[in-house]
């Protein structure tokens, strides 16, 4: 596996200009916020079946205009894994395409189909069977592929070095508001006059009008963009060294990225976390119900309590890490390796302290650290794939996460069938076990083999040339040898 450190395979902010950013708000800004509503109102279509199905399932609703579908505990299980078995087959063609086609009319279409079909999805649960509504969130889950690869690769086109932390974390955040907003405000929808179907009528309804609004206002990169000043289109593109413009036209490393030990590192971290994510993020609102005896409208407000806590980390571990960074306190490693630690053992070590309390209020108080220290990753792995190669950082998130949704799938259909009695403490603190051992792997494997210095197979070409100058010096250093 490819480990090396080349004279060009250096870490990108340390072969980057210092050029002064200039003034005010500039084009880069208001492509971070679209994309950031894009992830948000995509966890919105995500999560949204996770405090509905809860109310979708619930025979202790006295309302009699209020439909309730007899889904047993593995039944719920597989419906919630469903998603993820359409979101995993699309991840690498879409990293792949939106380095060759652009990310922005990517995510224009997949926002529209994702939305509409969770629109159709309280017609298809009252008129099919389980098995229909499974296949209508496989299809939310197809469009949901290209999500986080085509924001990954129009991140590397427009995020400054010394700016990367913070642009991917307010970027990325977007995931956690969108998981807090819909966590609290469907536990109201499902419990007001309209019903648990009123949760993905307005999900589905944002969805659509972000789409509209990103077909004027996004670009895939500030060439492309209309409005940019020269000044910031300059200092975008000569800070982004390690970005070409000719990217369109590479060809894929397949084989470098296949056999790259620090890939594969984030590939086995996020496998790890995933599990975890997605077993908390689904099952949160039944542990909290059934368990601790929170009623519908406390259950959405005290689900969204960890995702709000981590969205505030988020963002201030982005501007800390760029700031180390500035001031060059760690090498850019060692930066990763220690946010990774944080997001992923303080979630290890906060899911065994479960084990030690009793009281309501202190697995609450636990859950939220927990989901909050996962704040680290952000600027741990996540942020690495754009450390590793920005000319194919969308194909890296396509191969991440694409892979990665393995755990999602796997992860909650195991909890399913481990926790047979969902009012059983005991068996639920199992499947808490497996998070937290699941978290220790993978930021293990992590701090052994990761890296932040830009791989050769970022741009062949530039590796070429870099060969060729190596070889001429040695020949040359040959014949000064021979000659003395």
């Amino acid at each position: 596996m490819d480990t090396s450190r080349t004279p060009s395979s250096v870490p990108e902010h340390e072969s980057a200009p210092r050029l002064i950013s200039p003034p005010g708000v500039g084009a880069r800004h208001w492509q971070a916020v679209m994309t950031f509503f894009c992830l948000l109102l995509s966890y919105c279509l995500r999560v949204n079946l996770s405090v509905a199905i809860v109310a979708m399932t619930d025979t202790r609703d006295p309302r009699p205009d209020v439909t309730i579908l007899p889904w047993d505990i593995a039944q719920k299980g597989v419906i919630l894994s469903s998603m993820f078995w359409g979101y995993c087959i699309l991840q690498i063609p879409a990293g792949h395409l939106s380095r060759i086609i652009g990310p922005k009319y990517l995510l224009f279409w997949a926002m529209v189909v994702c939305s509409s079909a969770t629109i159709l999805g309280p017609f298809i649960a009252l008129h099919c069977d389980w098995l229909g509504f499974c296949v209508s969130r496989l299809v939310v889950g197809l469009a949901q592929g290209f999500f986080f690869p085509c924001v990954n690769s129009h991140i590397a086109k427009w995020a400054p070095p010394l700016e990367r932390n913070r642009m991917f974390s307010f970027v990325f955040v977007g995931t956690q508001v969108g998981a807090t907003l819909t966590m609290f405000v469907a536990g109201y929808l499902a419990a007001s006059s309209w019903g648990w179907p009123s949760i993905f009528y307005v999900t589905g309804g944002c969805g659509l009008l972000w789409a509209l609004m990103w077909l004027y206002v996004g670009a895939d990169d500030p060439d492309s963009h209309s409005t940019i000043s020269d000044g910031e289109r300059a200092y975008i593109k000569s800070s982004l060294v390690n970005s070409s413009d000719q990217s369109k036209l590479m060809k894929t490393p397949w084989r470098d990225i296949l056999t790259s030990a620090p890939v594969w590192a984030i590939l086995i971290a996020n496998l790890c976390h995933l599990w975890s994510y997605w077993t908390l993020n689904t099952m949160l609102p039944n542990y909290f119900g059934r368990v601790l005896g929170f009623d519908i409208k406390n259950n959405g407000l005290i689900s969204s309590l960890p995702f709000l806590t981590k969205c505030i980390l988020i963002v201030v571990f982005g501007w800390v890490a760029d700031y180390i960074n500035e001031q060059g306190l760690f090498s850019l490693t060692t930066s990763r390796k220690l946010w990774n630690t944080i997001g992923m053992w303080g979630g290890a070590v906060t899911l065994l302290g479960l084990a030690f309390v009793q009281s309501a209020s202190g697995a609450v108080v636990l859950l939220t650290l927990c989901m909050g220290s996962g704040a680290g990753i952000f600027t741990g792995y996540l942020t690495n794939l754009l450390d590793l190669s920005p000319n194919h950082a969308g194909l890296l998130m396509g191969i991440i996460n694409g892979i990665g949704s393995i755990s999602a799938i796997l992860g909650p259909m195991a909890t399913g069938f481990i926790i047979q009695d969902e009012t059983s403490r005991e068996q639920w603190m199992s499947a808490f076990y497996v998070c937290a051992a699941t978290l220790f792997l993978g930021n293990l494997v992590f701090l052994i083999f990761s890296t932040a210095v830009v791989q050769p197979w970022n741009d062949p070409l530039k590796s070429e040339e870099q060969n060729t100058l190596n070889a001429l010096k040695n020949l040359r250093s040959q014949d000064l040898e021979k000659n003395s």
